[in-house]
């Protein structure tokens, strides 16, 4: 099988510069797409090429890789008249890294097969640390062949890669992974509260329970954050918000009841309603210090 040399590679903000930083350090060739060139310009200092289009950067590639915002964003990287799938000279498969939608994965992987290119979709978490680090977790939906073929590719940018089943069971997967994330995040969040009101140190609270059955990345990565007042994003509130939101179009359509997810997607449109959108999801701390009148 020919091995896989060049990369298209389609969106760079917090996430997407890091992760497409790690292919270049492997010595693939990567061409570049982003909507704001010179958040790309780190990349092509480092010797990545430009591409005006989606279509340009996928036009000889043997795989073209994405991670851009919203659902929107994803149908028109892949499906629209300057997409992927509208390339000069196709690429083997192509591979969408956002959380979307489950349904818009199938729907890529449909329109890719009809052309005989491979899709998969592999969200990620770990935030803006594991993409630096590589050292995401990688959920990967697609056709077993296609995975097998990429896999190289992904274990250069996480460090747990699992392919869960066909298409659209990646984005599955990262929903739970969201639910699970959501209301954890209240609960650091409330817990700091308490900690301050109480009279303790926070930092201190945190080395005790961080190392035990509470510990979690929100604890112990996001929470010394909170508390140094650091609410730049590692990942979007707005983005939080929109996959809160599909998880909950998808419980509904499952007809599953999941009233803390609900909690939190109102907490977090409280957040964004303060205009604290593109700050990082530890800025629910915000919300709930107006809420308390413990506001800093």
């Amino acid at each position: 099988m020919k091995r896989i040399k060049k990369i298209a590679w389609i969106g760079t903000g917090v996430m997407g510069a890091p992760m497409a930083g790690h292919l270049l350090d492997a010595r693939y060739d990567v061409t570049v797409h982003t909507r704001t060139k010179s958040k790309a310009q780190p990349l092509l200092d480092r010797g990545a090429k430009w591409a005006n289009t989606c279509a340009e950067a996928a036009s000889g590639a043997d795989v073209a890789i994405s991670i851009v915002g919203f659902p929107g964003d994803v149908k028109k990287t892949h499906l629209g008249p300057t997409g992927t799938l509208a390339a000069e000279e196709l690429p083997r498969v192509i591979i969408d890294m956002t959380t979307t939608r489950p349904s818009l994965s199938v729907q890529v992987f449909e329109a890719a097969r009809s052309k005989g290119v491979g899709a998969v979709d592999a969200p990620v978490s770990g935030g803006d640390v594991g993409a630096r680090e590589a050292k995401l977790s990688i959920m990967v939906g697609g056709e077993k062949s296609d995975v097998d073929l990429v896999m190289p590719l992904l274990k250069k940018m996480g460090k747990k890669v699992v392919h869960q089943g066909p298409a659209g069971c990646g984005q599955h997967t990262k929903m739970v992974n969201q639910i699970l994330i959501a209301t954890n995040m209240i609960g650091v969040c409330e817990g700091l509260l308490y900690a301050r009101k109480a009279g303790l140190d926070p930092l201190t609270v945190i080395d005790s329970v961080g190392a035990g059955a509470a510990g979690s990345f929100s604890v112990n990565v996001l929470g010394p954050r909170m508390i140094e007042r650091d609410f730049d994003p590692g990942f979007f509130v707005e983005h939080f918000i929109k996959d809160l939101g599909i998880a909950l179009d998808e419980a509904a359509r499952m007809e599953l009841s999941l009233p803390g997810l609900a909690l939190a997607r109102q907490l977090y449109e409280a957040v964004r309603a303060q205009g604290h959108a593109k700050l990082g999801t530890q800025a629910l701390l915000l919300a709930l210090e107006t809420l308390n009148g413990m506001r800093e």
